[in-house]
This record gives structure tokens, sequence and C-alpha cells, in this order.
């Protein structure tokens, strides 16, 4: 162990100097799954219930803490400390909601608890509060672990061949106007469209929906589950329409409707940063496999909210190569499987705010290189 921690720490010291737009390895590694996995200890696995809930009951102390702080003493406060206070609430509150959503989205994989039932229980309690479909989504997301990167199975953020470019991609993407506009319908529409709509999703030939249980997303065995959903749901907004009744419409959307949309932004950025860059390719049938596809992914820095997004930004490569792995052994397995994967792991510690206009702004489209002789490998580009 001692000498895997100076091989990390090497490694390091080469991310830091690598430039992050150099592509990765995508040829079929030399290593497979069961290798990566001898590379970390077996306690990785473990899922601690106690350890687990601590982290669950942490995020809602601190909701409580800023609900109670907004509640009571912004009314008071003169102006302009008044205006001041809100913004700073919606933005602390919505990363600790961002925080729970993650939590929720670890019952999805197994990983909060051994006990499956525990698991979807807390879940769809945390995802249905949040106004998220627990198993709709559950099962969608699971799709795309189980086909990250192939161009006719994964199930978001599948890009688009140059061919299948809307006529208005150009007067978006050519200017910062059109670059901003793009970027602010994203980061507010984006999560809702993609559970209403199946929006940036897999195209499925007719309305695909999170929220219809007969339609194309969803088998037989999963209608019943997606219906339970789709009552959390219910529930929960019935219960918010029921305080807007008692406190107000303008109350509730100080409270809770604002750090929500603060966090489904961020649900969004964090998924798009993670697979959205122009050093990673793409597959079609011809080329993909499960590994290369797992590998396709890129982690973040997202300085100090790593921590209060349980490290779903940082060790978002082991994420995909073993989902079941619990957020507080996350970054011990990602720091012992860095010098196995070599050239293979990608990571970019780009400030986030850079990132985003620059990987919107260069990752528009994907085709194949020209001349090359690998025909079912992509890569984004810009040019139009």
């Amino acid at each position: 162990m001692g000498a895997g921690g100076k091989m990390s720490n090497a490694t390091t010291d080469t991310e830091q100097k690598k430039n992050p737009l150099q592509r990765v390895t995508f040829s079929k590694p030399p290593f497979t799954i069961g290798d990566i996995k001898k590379a970390f200890p077996p306690h990785c696995f473990h899922r601690s219930l106690v350890r687990s809930f601590s982290y669950l009951v942490q995020d809602l102390i601190l909701v409580s803490i800023f609900y109670y702080t907004a509640n009571t003493y912004f009314y008071v406060l003169p102006s302009p400390y008044h205006y001041l206070g809100w913004p700073i609430y919606w933005v602390a509150q919505g990363c600790v909601f961002t925080g729970i959503w993650m939590i929720g989205h670890e019952c999805g994989h197994q990983a909060f608890s051994d006990y499956q039932w525990l698991n979807d229980t807390v879940g769809l309690i945390l995802h249905s509060a949040l106004l998220t479909p627990y198993f709709s989504w559950k099962y969608t997301h699971r799709r795309h672990h189980s086909n990250t990167s192939s161009l006719e199975h994964d199930e978001v953020y599948v890009p688009r061949l140059k061919s299948e470019l809307r006529w208005f991609s150009k007067y978006l993407n050519n200017n910062p106007i059109g670059r901003v506009l793009g970027l602010a319908c994203t980061l507010t529409l984006g999560w809702p469209l993609y559970l209403v709509f199946n929006a940036s999703g897999r195209a499925y030939g007719r309305f695909a929906s999170h929220y219809d249980p007969h339609g194309p997303m969803y088998n037989d065995r999963e209608r019943l589950q997606i219906y339970i959903s789709d009552a959390g749901v219910i529930a929960a907004t019935y219960v918010l329409y029921r305080v807007s009744l008692a406190q107000g419409l303008t109350w509730l959307v100080c409270i809770y409707g604002v750090p929500l949309q603060i966090m489904s932004s961020f649900i969004v950025l964090i998924t798009f940063l993670h697979h959205t860059h122009s050093s990673l390719p793409h597959y079609d049938s011809s080329e993909w496999d499960w590994l290369r596809g797992a590998l396709a992914t890129v982690d973040r820095d997202f300085s100090v909210l790593n921590k209060v997004f349980h490290h779903i930004t940082d060790t978002h490569v082991l994420h995909h190569l073993f989902s079941a792995i619990p957020h507080y052994h996350a970054l011990e397995a990602t720091k012992a499987i860095k010098p196995l994967l070599g050239e293979y792991y990608q990571l970019d510690r780009t400030p986030v705010y850079k990132a985003v206009w620059r990987d919107s702004k260069e990752c528009v489209y994907v085709e194949k290189d020209e001349g090359s002789k690998y025909r079912g490998i992509f890569w984004y580009n810009n040019k139009l």
C-alpha cells in the first residue's frame, strides 16, 4: 500500500502537467475489470449502514440550519442585507439539496446499504422530495451505465453526428451570445426537460418520458415501479401545494423552489462535464465494448463542492467501473486504480466555469477521424 501511495503521488504530478484536452488512449485496454478490482482493498466495497445514514443526517441538519436561519432572521434584516441573504441561502441550500440527491442516486446503485428494500425506500423518499421519479430514473441511469459512450444505446448525452445538427446550431455555437443562451436554457430547463420529454436522451422513435409507465423506456417488469415513482412525485407535489396555501407561494419559492432549481442546474452541469469532453471517444457498435465505454468519462474538480456532492464529481471514472462502491470509499479506490489505468484515466482540473464554456464551444458534434483505420470511433468537433 505504501508503494501504491507513491505511485498515486507520481500520477498526480503527471496529471497536473498533462494537457487535459489530449485524447485518451482508446485501444482495447491490456487489463480487465477483474484486474482493476484487485488494485484496491476489498473494504472499498463495504457498505456501512451507520456511515451512510450519518452523511444523510449531516445533510439534513445543514438543510434545517439553513432553513431556520432564512425563515427566522431574513425577514427582520434591514435593507440591503435582506436581499444579500437570500442569494447566499439559495446557493448554500441548493448545494446541500444536490448532495442529498446524490445520496438518493447511490441508493439506486445499491451503494447505500446491503439491503435493497432499504436502499429503494430511502431513495424513493429522497428523490420524491426533490421531485425526481426515483425508479424511473434509476432504470434509465442503469442503462446509461451499461452502455456508456455507445452512439446507439447510451441513454443520455448522446452526441449528434454533424449531419444530424439542426439549422440553428451554427448560430448558437459561433457567437458568445448564442452560447450563453444555449447554456442558460440547458442549465435551467435541461433537467425537467430530460425527465418529461427525454431531451438529450436516446432516440426511441416515439414519445418517451420518465413519467410514462407504458412508454418505450420501460419493460413490463418495471411498469409498476414507474407508477410508484409517479405517485411519490405527486405526493410531494401535493404537500408543496398545501404548504403554499398555508405559507404563500412566494415563501415556498424562496425557501424551496429556488434551491431546487439550483440543484437541477448542478445535476445537469455535473453530468454534462463528466461526459462531454474533446479528449473522450464515442463508439458505434463495431468498436464499443463495456470497459472502453466505462473508461470514456472524465473526473472533474469542483473544489470544496467535491465533498458537498459526496465525491461524485472527482471519482466519476471509478463510479462507472464500480457503481456499488459507497462515496466514502471512492477517493481511496480512485487513487489505487490510477496507476493501473494510466493513460486510460482522464482528469481535468480546469475551473468549472472555464470548462463548461470551453466544452460547450468545442463539443458540438462527433465524427470519425478522416483516413483513420478506426472507423467506429468518433470524436467531438465544432467546425460548422
